[in-house]
This record gives structure tokens, sequence and C-alpha cells, in this order.
């Protein structure tokens, strides 16, 4: 089941108006949790060894397992691997794909704690979930060099763009779990923002008292989703749930028709 749901989670988008009442919004915890199971690799950080307390970043692909933890398939040889055995401490930073051009303004997160080999009874859980996400690693997953770890979080920081930031417990990070419109999103936005853009006009105006020029679908989730609006008095922001939870592209989009049928009828 999705995780706790935010009542009160900070503004996703600069508003700059009268006070909007705080709608509820996926928790922090399930948004890192989301971004986590979407991404493929990130940036891990080491400490260290040729260089005494200085972090050392490498290019790290991973797959999630059940409870959330990075799983990874390194080389001996390596620079990582190396700092790693004479001290486990890392992080490893993840990071949405910016998609118009403006890199702070979307999603990423940090997680901080202990890389370790993954324990000798789990090796083969953790090699089906690693070869699922990363099958081309087939040709030197049993490589006699390579071995899989596994960082275990003792914390999380996420950014969720700006104004948007938190840390994380490693036990709600634990218990979270990816929004269930995660994959379809794309999608959704991509049709949006191609075919819709006046029926999300109209739903800013019903919803938010915005008159918009313009609109745009920047993300969408099981409760909402977020407008960025062009108005006479600049760029706004504004979120919008949905009547009831959505769990698929389906549901969304019959969801997104009752909601601009409703407001047609108002007028």
């Amino acid at each position: 089941m999705p995780s706790k749901i935010e009542s009160a989670a900070p503004r996703q988008h600069a508003y700059t108006g009268p006070a909007t009442p705080q709608l509820p919004e996926p928790s922090h915890a399930e948004r890192a949790r989301t971004l986590l199971s979407l991404a493929t690799q990130g940036t891990l950080s080491t400490v260290s060894r040729r260089h005494e307390g200085f972090p050392f970043g490498s290019l790290m692909p991973y797959a999630l397992d059940a409870e959330g933890r990075p799983v990874f398939l390194i080389s001996n040889m390596a620079m990582h691997t190396q700092n790693l055995k004479a001290n486990p401490r890392a992080s490893l930073f993840v990071g949405q794909s910016a998609t118009d051009g403006d890199p702070l303004g979307v999603a990423r997160a940090t997680l901080v704690g202990a890389v370790e080999p993954v324990p000798e009874g789990e090796l083969a859980s953790a090699r089906e979930i690693y070869l699922a996400r990363h099958p081309n690693s087939q040709s030197w997953v049993d490589f006699g060099d390579f071995g899989f770890f596994r960082l275990q979080p003792v914390d999380l920081y996420y950014v969720g763009g700006f104004g948007v930031m938190g840390w994380v417990a490693a036990e709600d990070y634990k218990q979270a779990s990816p929004d269930p419109l995660a994959e379809a999103a794309p999608g959704i936005l991509t049709h949006m923002n191609a075919d819709h853009v006046d029926a999300m006009i109209q739903l800013a105006h019903t919803h938010g008292k915005l008159e918009a020029t313009e609109a745009t679908m920047t993300s969408v989730d099981r409760l909402g989703f977020f407008l960025r609006l062009k108005t006479a008095d600049g760029m706004k922001g504004i979120r919008i749930n949905f009547p009831g939870e959505v769990t698929t592209a389906q549901e969304t989009r019959k969801a997104l028709v009752e909601m601009v049928r409703a407001g047609k009828g108002e007028h």
C-alpha cells in the first residue's frame, strides 16, 4: 500500500498570491521511493583511501531490493570498492532527468548509509533483482572479481524542486511504496500537454481561481497533479487533487474528464 500522506507538505511550486489550502500530497518518503524505483543509476560517493577524508564519486548502476535498498554489482579492482572495504560509509545521489532545461527544479535524493557485501544467503535474490534491472550485466555477473554490495540507509535527504526538501527517516523510506502512477506518469504528462491545454486552463480556473493563457502539467501522482500557469501576473503554480485516489492511467483519464465536465457545469 502507498505510504502515509503529508497533508501539510511544502508547496511544490512558487506561488505569489492569497494563501491557498494545503492539499494532501504523497509524503517525501513516498516520493523518494518512487524516484529511486524509476532510476537505474546514480553517483556513489565513497570515502577516499588515497586522499583521506575526501569524498570520491563514481557513476553507479543499481537495482532496489524489496526494502528499497540499492544493490550494486562492482569489481574488486574498482577504486570505489577499495574505498568501501576500508570504510563502508557512503552516499548514493539519484536525480530526476531535467526535461525543461532547469536541473534545479527536478527531484533528487541522497541516501546515506553503509555499503557492504550482500550476505551469502541473499546473493541469489540480489542477482535476480539486479539482472532484471540491468540485463546486460549477464555478460560479467559471474566473473570472479565481481560481487554484489548493498547500501543500508541510515538517513535520506529529499529535494522535490524549489522550496521542497527535507530529511526522510530510513524506516519511513523502507515502509513507503512507489507511487502507482510512476510508470504511467510520463505518458500522462505528454498527452495532457500536447492535447488538453484548454482543459488544464479550465481546471486552474475552477480549482484555483487563476486565469491562465498557458498551462503545463509538470507532475502527476495518485492524489493529484501540478500545473505551471502563465497568467497576467506572471508564472504561477497550483496543485489540484483528484476527487479520489487513482492508480492507473485509465483511472487518471476518467478522473480528469469528470473534473473538466464538473467545471463546465458551473457556468
